[in-house]
């Protein structure tokens, strides 16, 4: 008995101490300075031209709460926290019943936050999910209940909230779905809109009409439960047919998100700017995006993909002498799918490899005119292993070929001859210094493109090969301020040479020959197709496997890459090989189309000379192929050219 008398007193000793603390928290809430709620965590993003493109959380079309359907309010406090006028702040017993209900499922099956904890969270990117955010967050939450008065906390709420397709806001949701203002929304509509919050990817009608529909019955069915509503008006809501406008007022590019997720992915890495973001009250970024580029971009996706809705796409447009990223598509309708397939999805990259190893091979004493015999051939690697690999549709020369033909034509026995010859670690280390971060092995096949790397990867490479051997860090980020003007971050180029700048010139004249009709000879060069659409010069590789496509082109101006295949990694049809190609020659054409471009100087070191391309000897009189090739100086070729399997036979362990 006396064991429990002091349980007892222990128990309101501490209760008593609890609610003293909790009062003087809530006291020292109500003493300090209020958050400006209009203002704090709102986030701005501009274009290059300095061209306000998206607004984050603080909205322009700040709904008061008498411009808002009741229907929303309703179905909100309904769904999302019944007791909203009676807490402050945290519902107890809503909180001891998830807790329970978690532990006994043992999952995390049910939450418990309040409006008021959730507009605390909104008001500010929520980066990250330590215990030090979730602290914050109770003390943001304290400080509204103290400083605001529970509507002007609704409208606040309201105002914030994310309705997904980069929607923030009811005024904002209500346009973009509905076109028509947060006022005039019916019941159905308002039921609609408010399900979306909870999973805006999942619930979005644009996204899922189905889960959408189930996602607003369960908030009609509780908005009667809880006598809300009549069965009157539940049965119209029910009964009403929805239509979806899904338009946006300024820039109407369903791509857009895709870039703005990347500058939210680049400003995540922050962390000094995301403290003086949330002390602030509000910044404004200013990115690299040139919105012709993102349209262009877009708008070749859409014409060239037509006939195939299930096919997905990435694509990127960088600034090689900077590594600014101009445009980002990561895939065909944000509104659809909002995985950012540019910088999350790690593909096979196929031939794109290619140029690092010619880069490599130049850099041991290579030429455009160093030649191998390309037949049907198998390599013995060691005891058991033997590797044999195929040329595209098994079409070989049967001859020996230059590395501009092997090049031109995607020589996939040339390229493993070469790799082999050099030793498979010098590819990796290549890759490497070119900007390539995923650890690659140093195997046989590497240089077909068996590794996986994001576009952003494989671009920021090509990038380097565009900037004459200099390497950028890709960046979507030019400045930070303030909402005062306050310069709080400015990006530094890191530039590093890591190539020969003649050599590199060389490589990319090289890659010019993919759509070269002088290239023409057993085959045909691997992007003849789109030839007669250029009207520029460009470096440009191709690149498939069973299940992706690729394509690769730049000069010193733009860097443009396009990536095409299914989400489910199934094999692309003959069809869809068509895709990628016609997509990077329109979308770049019209971005240059008005703007003056030009080709690479030649190095003081080197020379050009006119020689058969095909086999990499010196031009004459006779010879069906003529071509300028570019050497440095001193390692032209003669009028024999030595084929390299002749004396190297044996250092390979060819088998053939």
């Amino acid at each position: 008995m006396k064991f429990l008398k002091k349980i007892v007193k222990f128990m309101i000793i501490i209760t008593f101490i609890g609610v003293i603390f909790i009062s003087g928290i809530y006291l020292y809430a109500k003493m300090i300075p209020k958050l400006d709620i209009n203002q704090t965590g709102s986030y701005y993003l501009y274009d290059q031209n300095a061209e306000l493109f998206f607004q984050g959380n603080g909205t322009s079309e700040w709904a008061k709460l008498e411009e808002i359907s009741p229907y929303v309010l309703d179905a909100t406090i309904t769904i999302e926290d019944k007791d909203f006028y009676s807490h402050h702040g945290f519902d107890v017993l809503r909180i001891i019943k998830a807790m329970y209900t978690n532990i006994i499922s043992g999952s995390y099956k049910q939450g418990a936050s309040t409006i008021t904890q959730q507009y605390a969270k909104n008001l500010y990117l929520e980066f990250d999910k330590t215990w030090e955010r979730k602290i914050k967050e109770l003390w943001y939450t304290i400080q509204l209940e103290t400083h605001y008065e529970k509507d002007e906390i609704l409208e606040g709420y309201l105002n914030c909230i994310n309705y997904g397709h980069g929607i923030y806001g009811i005024e904002n949701a209500s346009k973009f779905y509905f076109n028509k203002k947060a006022s005039e929304l019916t019941l159905a509509e308002a039921s609609m809109l408010v399900g979306i919050p909870k999973s805006p990817s999942n619930y979005s009608p644009l996204v899922n009409l189905e889960l959408a529909k189930e996602r607003q019955l369960y908030i009609l069915n509780t908005m009667l439960k809880e006598e809300v509503i009549t069965k009157e008006e539940y049965d119209l809501a029910v009964g009403e047919e929805l239509t979806f406008y899904g338009k946006k007022d300024k820039i109407n590019l369903n791509t857009l998100m895709y870039y703005q997720d990347a500058v939210l992915d680049e400003l995540e890495s922050m962390d000094n700017i995301i403290e003086t973001y949330l002390q602030k009250g509000g910044i404004k970024v200013y990115t690299t995006l040139d919105i012709a580029a993102q349209t262009s971009l877009e708008e070749s996706i859409q014409e060239n993909m037509k006939d195939n809705e299930e096919i997905q796409v990435s694509g990127i447009m960088m600034e090689p002498e900077t590594g600014a990223v101009l445009a980002l598509v990561g895939g065909r309708d944000y509104n659809k799918s909002e995985y950012n397939r540019a910088i999350t999805s790690k593909r096979q990259v196929g031939s794109i490899m290619k140029p690092f190893l010619y880069y490599n091979a130049l850099e041991n004493g290579f030429t455009a005119s160093t030649s191998f015999l390309s037949q049907q051939t198998s390599f013995t690697l060691g005891v058991d292993n033997v590797y044999s690999p195929q040329n595209y549709n098994n079409l070989y020369p049967n001859k020996a070929i230059s590395m501009a033909s092997a090049i031109a034509f995607s020589d996939n026995i040339y390229a493993i001859k070469t790799h082999l010859f050099l030793g498979e670690s010098n590819l990796v280390d290549t890759a490497k210094r070119v900007g390539i971060k995923t650890e690659l092995e140093p195997i046989a096949s590497l240089p077909l493109g068996t590794v996986e790397l994001t576009n952003l990867e494989i671009t920021n490479a090509y990038a380097t090969l565009a900037n004459l051997g200099t390497k950028n860090e890709p960046y979507f980020i030019e400045r930070i301020e303030d909402m005062e003007g306050n310069i709080l971050y400015e990006h530094k180029n890191t530039s590093e040479v890591v190539l020969n700048k003649s050599l590199t010139f060389i490589l990319n004249d090289l890659l010019k020959g993919t759509y070269d009709y002088n290239m023409v000879d057993y085959t045909y060069p691997t992007n003849i197709s789109i030839a007669s659409l250029l009207t520029h010069d460009y470096g440009i590789k191709s690149g498939s496997t069973d299940t992706d496509n690729w394509i690769i082109g730049f000069n010193q101006d733009i860097v443009t890459s396009v990536w095409i295949g299914y989400d489910d990694n199934k094999d692309l049809a003959e069809s869809d090989f068509k895709y990628s190609k016609k997509i990077f020659a329109n979308a770049v054409e019209n971005y240059l189309k008005d703007k003056e471009t030009n080709w690479y100087d030649i190095p003081e070191n080197v020379v050009g000379v006119v020689v058969d391309p095909i086999t990499g000897n010196l031009a004459t009189d006779e010879s069906e192929h003529k071509k300028i090739l570019y050497y440095i100086k001193g390692t032209e070729p003669s009028y024999t050219q030595e084929v390299f399997d002749e004396y190297e036979e044996k250092k390979e362990e060819i088998t053939e």
